[in-house]
């Protein structure tokens, strides 16, 4: 055989018993969830930013940048809902490299699934414990959703996932925001079709049981930039790009139309630094239109505590193992120019 069955992993009912939500913080993401839902739908003028590291390597690290949002929140809160962003699952294009804490706990050691869920797990709880925020995460595997589906407020489909029926149909049964990117080829049909299709019921096999959903309606869009077929970066967060978006929008019957915009991927070309001037941009065309405005409801911006990348085994405190981030002192900065032009 191909497959070598190594052990049974517990369900996630099993795994929620042993690592419980508290009442009381359930009580938080309800209140956080009905918050971002009212972004979405256009009953609050306030703005999403999706903030935190490229991947959740690490507990501690993870938890300190996430408990300083929590100042800035607050300071912020009229103009500004954040969001951290604590993505525990690390897709590669190639297969190879760190693959995030659900896989491997450790990143110099070898892959455990179960050690893994649990950290997993155990980290967003402490996240939302010394922060006070709920988080988001990307939806890699359908079915781990269910190991974390009463802690995240927001989840994100990546672009390589995006056409994937699974993850489409498993999307039409949360009841919390959810993005799907632009697939890398940079196809709007593509995503808006997506969104269609998770916006509706459906009726299909999850994890080993016949399911029924009905629908999510705060699924939209995230813009990430695509990538051409001579292999360079296309941006697609200029206003130009959002006007086109609009329209395609319009020709479709969704609810809730709602795009956030990337800053970092093929938009940036991967350099991190540009994040702060293509969120600056975001928000000026903001003030141009008034369709944009209604339209583009928030950002995801890769950052951590140091800025930059590094390799696995350099054991920077806060430094990223995968993608480049900006660092703590440039995001702080450029969370309160954006609560400044949120008008």
């Amino acid at each position: 055989m191909s497959f070598t069955y190594l052990k049974k992993l517990p369900s996630p009912s099993e795994i929620k018993e042993q690592h419980p939500l508290s009442k009381e913080l359930t009580s938080l993401k309800t209140q956080r969830d009905e918050m971002i839902s009212n972004v979405l739908t256009g009953k609050d003028n306030r703005f999403l930013v999706i903030v935190g590291p490229c991947s959740a390597d690490n507990e501690d690290a993870v938890c300190d940048y996430v408990s300083r949002l929590t100042v800035v929140s607050e300071k912020v809160k009229d103009k500004l809902i954040l969001i951290p962003r604590i993505y525990t699952n690390k897709p590669r294009t190639t297969g190879e490299g760190y693959k995030g804490i659900a896989s491997q706990p450790d990143p110099e050691k070898k892959p455990d699934m179960l050690a893994g869920l649990i950290a997993m797990r155990k980290m967003h709880i402490h996240a939302i414990e010394v922060s006070g925020l709920t988080c988001a995460d990307e939806m890699l595997y359908p079915e781990n959703w269910g190991y974390v589906e009463d802690l995240l407020s927001y989840v994100a489909i990546g672009a390589r996932s995006v056409e994937d029926q699974q993850h489409r149909l498993t999307v039409s049964g949360f009841d919390v925001a959810s993005g799907m990117k632009n697939p890398t080829s940079g196809d709007f049909t593509v995503m808006l079709n997506s969104v269609y299709a998770a916006q509706h019921p459906h009726h299909f096999v999850h994890r080993g049981f016949e399911v029924e959903t009905s629908g999510n309606p705060l699924t939209h869009v995230i813009l990430r930039g695509a990538v051409s077929k001579h292999g360079n970066s296309v941006q697609n967060y200029h206003y130009e790009d959002i006007m086109r978006l609009i329209h395609k929008y319009n020709q479709m019957d969704l609810q809730n139309p709602a795009a956030i915009i990337d800053a970092n991927h093929s938009n940036s070309n991967k350099q991190y630094h540009e994040q702060v001037r293509i969120v600056k941009e975001v928000m000026h065309n903001r003030k141009l239109s008034v369709e944009i405005k209604n339209m583009v409801k928030g950002v995801m911006i890769e950052s951590y505590i140091e800025p930059g990348c590094q390799k696995v085994t350099e054991h920077v405190y806060g430094k990223s193992i995968t993608d480049p981030c900006l660092g703590w002192e440039e995001t702080e900065r450029l969370i309160y120019e954006m609560a400044e032009m949120n008008i």
